[in-house]
């Protein structure tokens, strides 16, 4: 028999997983990842906004052993158990105070659709409105909602239906203020009212309070407010998809808190247990109560290991003042980088809230400048600084560091960062 020709296990996966790094990664702590061979990187990436307490905080690495160690799965059918009762305990004393009934799964793009799939039995409308620029996941719902960048959609459409787009406040790109923004976004709303879908077809607006993928964008201050008038207005729910930007990464516990907003339903992940997949909604129970027992679910949702790290991860954020942090740290880093933006005009925006940067990059002419952010980003690395970008471009550096940073994490990247820029050229 001929012999199989051995290689290296990772030629072995999937390449629908597109490889940003080629760091063998071998160990986490705190703000640092380390590889193989012992190197160093300050990880400003946070696994896409996943890990707020840190790689390997004590407490949560202490609670995921000691539940492992009594049980690994309590199916939530079958048995109630403990972390997922301590866990609405915790949630019950961050999220807006009229969502009070929780349902957990796995992943954000899970919750998105139990979110839609919760609406539509709650107001019994079909439709859904989303916006320019915003990412929902990438099963086939949640793609047909995502319109961050074309690429995520190629090749899988027909997408299901009954989805539909209106613009974002995105000012830097429209190249207004955010007043005459805000009102053209806000009249073109009504207008696909109008004209796509009525309000008595329309179940819920979705809306990343900042968005995510679509480029680290802020809305103007009365963006989110007019969004709730809106739904109010027309008997339609607001689902605000708080998966990247949940749990103390913009400086609140949640971006709606900024604005005072209370949404209908709230979407939650990332950054809920420190890594380990879980997800979930906390929602307005009156429109929990109209959910068909038995219409959705999951075998794994809720896992029991899974929400006895989240219960740790909420308590280090609260007793440690992670949010706090990310706020007075967000501030720090944001003048820093804008401070750096007087001398290297290719940074043509910089924008954020806490520890939720974007820094875009316009080429000269006005243009996104896909080169110049991919080229930042590798020289970083070279540095020992782990950076992601996002938007349609990809010309946006994002900053998502854990929101355990200090003064002195934030000198460091920024001298790496700068050492980028004159690598980039």
């Amino acid at each position: 028999m001929a012999s199989k020709t051995v290689t290296a296990p990772q030629q072995h996966l999937s390449p629908v997983w597109s490889r940003i790094f080629d760091v063998q990664v071998d160990r986490g702590e705190g703000a640092y990842l380390y590889d193989l061979r012992g190197n160093r990187y300050l990880d400003f990436t946070s696994g896409i906004g996943v890990t707020n307490t840190g790689h390997v905080h004590p407490r949560v690495v202490r609670a995921v052993q000691m539940q492992a160690a009594r049980l690994l799965h309590g199916q939530a059918n079958i048995v109630i158990h403990r972390p997922m009762q301590e866990l609405v305990t915790e949630l019950l004393a961050v999220v807006p105070g009229p969502l009070s009934s929780f349902f957990f799964s796995n992943s954000g793009a899970e919750a998105v659709e139990a979110a839609i799939k919760l609406a539509r039995h709650a107001t019994k409308r079909p439709n859904v409105i989303v916006f320019q620029g915003g990412f929902h996941g990438r099963t086939s719902a949640t793609m047909a909602m995502t319109t961050s960048k074309a690429t995520l959609r190629a090749g899988y459409q027909p997408l299901p239906a009954g989805v539909f787009v209106a613009p974002f406040p995105y000012a830097y790109r429209y190249g207004w203020d955010d007043a005459r923004t805000l009102a053209f976004c806000l009249r073109e709303l009504e207008f696909l009212l109008k004209t796509q879908t009525t309000p008595d077809d329309t179940a819920a607006v979705l809306v990343e309070p900042v968005q995510g993928e679509g480029g680290y964008i802020v809305p103007p201050v009365g963006f989110l407010p007019a969004l709730r008038e809106l739904c109010d207005r027309y008997g339609m729910l607001l689902i605000a998809d708080e998966i990247q930007s949940g749990f103390g990464r913009t400086g609140q516990w949640f971006a709606v808190d900024h604005w005072g907003v209370v949404p209908d339903i709230l979407v939650m992940a990332k950054g809920l247990a420190s890594g380990l997949p879980l997800s979930g909604l906390a929602a307005r129970p009156e429109h929990m109560a109209k959910w068909r027992p038995g219409t959705h679910g999951g075998t794994y949702g809720g896992n029991i290991v899974a929400c006895a790290a989240a219960v740790a991860t909420l308590q280090v954020l609260r007793e440690e003042q992670l949010v706090e942090n990310a706020a007075a740290m967000g501030r720090l880093l944001l003048a820093r980088l804008r401070g750096l933006q007087e001398t290297h005009p290719e940074i043509g925006d910089v924008r954020g809230l806490g520890l939720m940067i974007g820094t875009e990059f316009t080429s000269p002419k006005g243009d996104p400048w896909f080169d110049r952010a991919q080229a930042v980003t590798r020289a970083a690395l070279t540095q020992g600084l782990l950076l992601l970008t996002c938007g349609p471009w990809e010309n946006t550096v994002r900053w998502i560091p854990p929101l355990i940073i200090d003064e002195t994490h934030i000198e460091e990247a920024m001298e790496k960062f700068m050492q980028a820029l004159r690598m980039a050229g």
